[in-house]
């Protein structure tokens, strides 16, 4: 009975990493991150306002999740935020799970 739990637990666990764009990713840290290294403040001298039309605006390059960690990974770069990969991972969640929404 114990190892049928196990597996419906691990079955359960995989199925959702894999359904998950950022499956190693926690929004909650990301969130943070992104606050931490004032990533707006960027955005809002290229965008205007709080810097967050920087997700929203039709012309968006980011389309898929692909290139959303790409975009992450190139801004982390340019701005030199010192993030891990890991790190990217987590805002890249965040930026997902609060605009993009991909599956």
């Amino acid at each position: 009975m114990k190892t049928k739990i196990l597996a419906c637990v691990a079955w359960a666990c995989a199925a959702g990493a894999m359904a998950a764009p950022f499956p190693h990713g926690d929004p909650k840290i990301g969130q943070k991150l992104v606050a931490d290294k004032n990533c707006n403040s960027c955005h809002a001298q290229r965008f205007g306002g709080t810097g967050e039309k920087i997700y929203t605006r039709a012309e968006r390059r980011v389309t898929t999740a692909q290139k959303l960690a790409a975009q992450v990974s190139a801004c982390n770069a340019n701005v030199n935020a010192g993030l891990f990969p890991e790190e990217e991972e987590h805002v890249a969640a965040f930026l997902n799970q609060q605009y993009y929404k991909f599956k």
